[in-house]
């Protein structure tokens, strides 16, 4: 990816170097693989929150490992064993009961820092575990839509209270005891769409990983949902998810969703054929 430099523009007084904030008690962990082109800006955002920042990479070919090394990450190796057992191996290497986890596409906004870090004055956080925001940002958009689809998982939480569920196709964080939740303000930018082509890769594997689980967890779909499976899916995501707000392309980002949902039951159909032969 290439970085075309700007121009400096010199201020008219010197500016006073500025102090670096303190690390708070918090460590901060991300997950990659093959990240070079997004996983500086996830960094930069966060690394002066700690003084533990984990990156656990899966094997990248792309420097990925380099980058975040030199821009501070402890970076530790760990073969791909699905997303809650990935994220559940970070938790074990961070050196702080607190923990933020941020994956390597998404980039904590300065009011979404500012407000972790507020959090931890006087007597710190109340809460067991934190909401934060998580707003999509496409190719082509320099921002969130202002009207576009949010998340809000909890992802600044307690470890002694809860933990990511070791499941290889979910990542969401469950609590040992019933948790004080609250919501933290600001929002994590999400750049998880490098292309439509590159998309429809991601969801491709995504949908091997989602047909294994069903297996692995017994669960059975209707197969007559393949006749429904992907206009409704469309509608959900078009509508429901809000994807009109991107006019045409949104049409386009719509669809692959569709299709990463109908693909999901058909290989979920296509594995049962194959046991009704063994």
């Amino acid at each position: 990816m290439s970085i075309i430099a700007k121009p400096l523009i010199a201020p008219s007084k010197p500016n006073p170097t500025p102090v670096p904030s303190s690390p708070l008690p918090l460590s901060v962990f991300i997950i990659a693989f093959n990240e070079a082109d997004r996983i500086g800006p996830t960094i930069e955002a966060v690394r002066e929150l700690t003084d533990d920042l984990v990156v656990i990479d899966s094997g990248s070919t792309d420097g990925t490992q380099e980058i975040a090394s030199r821009l501070g990450g402890r970076v530790i190796h760990n073969s791909w064993p699905g997303y809650g057992p990935q994220k559940r191996f970070a938790e074990d290497q961070c050196r702080h009961n607190w923990i933020l986890n941020v994956d390597a596409d998404e980039v904590v906004s300065p009011r979404l820092a500012a407000s972790i870090r507020a959090l931890f004055e006087g007597s710190g956080p109340a809460a067991d575990g934190y909401e934060t925001t998580i707003a999509e940002i496409f190719p082509g958009e320099r921002e969130p839509h202002p009207w576009g689809h949010t998340l809000s998982p909890v992802r600044l939480y307690r470890l002694d209270r809860g933990r990511y569920v070791d499941s290889t196709v979910h990542d969401r964080v469950h609590f040992n005891v019933s948790p004080r939740i609250e919501r933290l303000k600001g929002k994590i930018h999400h750049f998880s769409v490098r292309s439509l082509g590159d998309e429809i890769a991601k969801l491709n594997s995504y949908t091997e990983q989602q047909a294994e689980d069903l297996d692995l967890r017994g669960k059975t779909l209707n197969t007559w949902r393949i006749l429904t499976e992907f206009p409704l899916n469309f509608l959900k995501a078009y509508i429901g998810r809000r994807h009109f707000v991107r006019g045409l392309y949104g049409i386009a980002t719509a669809t692959n969703y569709a299709y990463f949902r109908f693909l999901r039951l058909a290989k979920h159909m296509e594995r049962r054929r194959m046991r009704d032969l063994e």
